[in-house]
């Protein structure tokens, strides 16, 4: 029998936007959380049609709601990882929605809760195989420019690490230079790991589910 996760919080997955690149890993490892009886959340996009950078927030925050602070992981794949940057970035949230969170947060401070209001952040956040910022992303474009706001990113989870294929077609480079180094960011570089899809190998991936059954941040290739 294979070694079951020890760590129980829930985890929020942010799959690849439909074209972006195979995400059979994620549907995998949800699976192989639900058994161990851990809450999964996936994230579900937008039609490519309909999307935008709006909803894809709306939907990403959807996915955040309810959650404790600091006390869940979160894995984003491909393209969902520049998304994941414009949340932390602060992205383009609906005025009215807002202005109720300011409020929010204003009563909450006076009431001396000065958290509440704001969407949960996560303890633990991976981003895997994010495309090089310039990388063209058909019907998906509305991620770029892509934020590389260090300090964003910091506030925005209690710690956070790359993921990336030493030979992913979608960031030449490589993803330690690409954003490892200007976002100050720790990154495990795997060797014939490509795009990290199912096209790719990266069905079923144990080092996936091995991160997700640890406490610290670092992920063991």
């Amino acid at each position: 029998m294979p070694r079951r996760p020890s760590r129980t919080v829930p985890t929020v997955l942010l799959p690849a936007p439909a074209g972006a690149s195979g995400d059979d890993w994620q549907a995998w490892l949800a699976a192989r959380l639900a058994e161990a009886g851990r809450e999964v959340r996936l994230a579900s996009w937008p039609a490519p049609e309909a999307a935008d950078l709006a909803g894809c927030l709306a939907a990403l925050r959807q996915s955040l709601a309810g959650l404790p602070d600091l006390g869940f992981d979160l894995l984003a794949h491909s393209a969902a990882c520049l998304l994941w940057m414009h949340h932390a970035a602060g992205g383009e949230a609906d005025s009215a929605a807002a202005a109720d969170s300011a409020a929010a947060a204003d009563s909450a401070a006076a009431a001396g809760s000065p958290d509440a209001g704001r969407l949960p952040r996560p303890d633990r956040v991976a981003l895997v195989a994010p495309p090089a910022p310039d990388r063209q992303l058909p019907a998906w474009d509305f991620l770029r420019p892509v934020p590389l706001a260090v300090d964003a990113l910091r506030r925005a989870a209690d710690g956070t690490v790359l993921v990336g294929g030493e030979d992913d077609p979608n960031c030449p480079g490589g993803v330690a230079r690409v954003y490892g180094a200007p976002l100050k960011m720790a990154a495990t570089v795997i060797p014939g790991g490509g795009a990290l899809g199912a096209a790719d190998g990266y069905g079923p991936w144990p080092a996936v589910l091995d991160w997700c059954g640890r406490d610290n941040l670092a992920f063991l290739a």
